[in-house]
């Protein structure tokens, strides 16, 4: 049997958010990583973009398990993973149960 429309958007849709969470996940742990080390670090902004984009699936969990970002100066990190959780989240159940295909 073929697959529906509204299927193959919520297939794609999560396909998307898996591939870029782990994307993420790796970007916050190799900055953990060259920050560490003392290295060139990766843009703030790429990794608030990963994050609000989709990736805030790997971002979040990242942040605690590499304890990047959590300090109380860099707030907006944890504001922005939570925001980006929150958009992606509510964009799946508006697919899976809203939006009409």
């Amino acid at each position: 049997m073929p697959l529906s429309t509204k299927q193959i958007v919520i297939i794609a849709y999560a396909s998307y958010l898996v591939l870029l969470s782990i994307i993420t996940f790796i970007a916050y742990g190799a900055d953990k990583k060259k920050a560490k080390d003392h290295k060139y670090r990766t843009k703030e902004k790429t990794l608030l973009g990963l994050s609000f984009f989709g990736g805030a699936f790997g971002g979040y969990p990242a942040m605690l398990i590499f304890r990047h970002k959590t300090k109380s100066e860099h707030w907006y990190f944890t504001a922005v993973n939570l925001l980006g959780l929150a958009i992606h989240v509510t964009l799946m159940i508006l697919i899976i149960f809203v939006f009409k295909f």
